[in-house]
């Protein structure tokens, strides 16, 4: 029985119908895993950042203090911010080794106020209203109560916070800073003559005094040292020779920016032992420096006063 064709037209309609039907569940389909792909994602990005953070603040937690970073402050509010935000960009990634303290000298509100806004830093006050008695008359007595609140600002951070062991987290503390014994005898500065410290007349005496030294050569030089009574040098030739010479006297080693700690024109000079005798650590330049230097001087002051190395 042949079809009408109202019935190939009902069932065209149907097979239209189910296909458009199929074809919207297949889109429905694609974009709901369209979306629980980007779930996903963004699943694993949010707990990637939780897991960075977690182990970020357990870093944190338990990493001991480098140094204390100090503000000190009196009664400028405005110069306070300014130095503290300042500070707040390349302070805050390390925060846990260089913790920030403001140290206020003073009652001014508007500096507490400005300090205490800061979640991130520990504020510290120093009161002290005691007249400033100075040394000679006419002097004026802000240093002195600038040098007070120091004092006190460095024992409020070696006992209250626990920074006592020094800088470099006490590596060189007990070796270096710790023997140093405050001076006890009084000096009348004032009456002293200090020009020998102007630079020319420094450069020309310290140049005589290293060239002066008796030179000291070959891999016992160290040992010879020990058994002079009169000043030596030793050449060191480069960081790794200056830190082996340095370990066997036990002074200071540490190299900076391409000499070492302490050094004037590459020469680290140094008592030995309580000797009054001086020794001379001479870079491979140094005597050459200083006498560069000892000439520029004598000519423009019109002199021939040379080192004679």
């Amino acid at each position: 029985m042949a079809r009408s064709p109202c019935d190939l037209r009902i069932l065209l309609l149907a097979a239209a119908a189910a296909f458009i039907y199929i074809q919207e569940k297949i889109v429905a389909l694609e974009e709901m895993k369209i979306r629980q792909d980007e779930e996903r994602v963004h699943l694993k990005i949010l707990i990637q950042d939780l897991e960075k953070r977690s182990v970020r603040t357990l870093v944190n937690n338990n990493v001991a203090p480098v140094a204390a970073v100090v503000v000190m402050a009196c009664n400028r509010p405005d110069y306070l911010q300014r130095t503290v935000e300042s500070i707040l960009k390349y302070q805050t990634s390390v925060a846990s080794k260089f913790p920030l303290f403001i140290s206020q000298d003073g009652i001014n509100g508007e500096v507490k106020k400005k300090a205490l806004s800061y979640n991130e830093i520990t504020y510290m006050q120093h009161l002290d209203l005691e007249p400033v008695h100075t040394e000679r008359p006419g002097e004026l007595i802000a240093y002195y109560k600038i040098a007070k609140h120091y004092k006190w600002a460095l024992d409020e951070l070696f006992i209250k916070h626990n920074f006592a062991r020094g800088s470099s987290m006490g590596q060189f503390f007990r070796q270096y800073l710790e023997p140093i014994k405050l001076n006890d005898a009084h000096i009348k500065w004032n009456s002293e003559d200090l020009s020998y410290l102007k630079e020319d007349k420094f450069l020309i005496q310290f140049g005589k005094d290293v060239a002066s030294a008796t030179p000291l050569h070959g891999s016992d030089a160290v040992l010879k040292a020990h058994n002079m009574d009169a000043d030596v040098r030793i050449q060191y030739n480069d960081q790794e020779d200056f830190e082996r010479i340095a370990r066997q006297f036990g002074i200071f080693e540490e190299w900076k920016d391409g000499i070492p700690r302490t050094a004037y024109k590459g020469v680290v000079v140094f008592r030995y032992k309580s000797s009054r005798r001086r020794i001379y650590l001479v870079g491979p330049d140094s005597l050459s420096q200083l006498r560069f230097l000892n000439w520029t001087f004598a000519r423009m002051k019109g002199n021939e006063i040379l080192i004679d190395i």
